[in-house]
C-alpha cells in the first residue's frame, strides 16, 4: 500500500478514535473490498488536507450502482456508525470473509477492542 493511502487511512482512524462504533465502521471501510470504500473521492469520504472523515448519512444515497453484496455491506457499515438503519438479515447476503469482518466490528463496537493498530 502506498504512503498516501496509508496516511489517508490513518487520518480516518484518528477522526474516529474514541468512538468505538465509528472506529469499527471505519475499519470495515478500510479492510473490506481492498479499502476502496474508504478512498478519497467517495462521496461519503471527506477531506480537508490533514483530516479525513466519513459522512455516514451519505452512503445510502450512493449505493445504487453497486453489487448487492457491496450495497449490503455499506448499509450495514453506515448503520453501525449511527447512519441509516439497515436490515440485519442482509448479513446472509455477504460472503463469509465479510461476515467475519462484520462480527469483529460488532465486537469492537461493543467494547472489545478487536482491531489492532497496524
Amino acid at each position: 500500500m502506498d504512503a498516501t493511502v496509508t496516511d489517508h487511512h490513518d487520518q480516518l482512524r484518528a477522526w474516529a478514535r474514541g468512538n468505538t462504533t465509528e472506529e469499527a465502521a471505519v475499519e470495515l471501510l478500510i479492510r473490506a473490498f481492498e479499502g476502496r470504500f474508504a478512498a478519497n473521492g467517495k462521496p461519503w469520504v471527506l477531506s480537508d488536507g490533514g483530516t479525513a472523515w466519513v459522512n455516514w448519512q451519505e452512503i445510502p444515497e450512493w449505493t445504487g450502482g453497486l453489487s448487492g453484496g457491496e450495497r449490503r455491506f455499506l448499509l450495514l457499515t453506515a448503520s453501525l456508525a449511527g447512519g441509516e438503519s439497515a436490515d440485519l438479515s442482509d448479513v446472509s447476503g455477504l460472503d463469509y470473509a465479510l461476515q467475519d469482518l462484520l462480527l469483529d466490528a460488532l465486537r469492537h463496537a461493543g467494547g472489545r477492542p478487536v482491531f489492532a493498530r497496524r
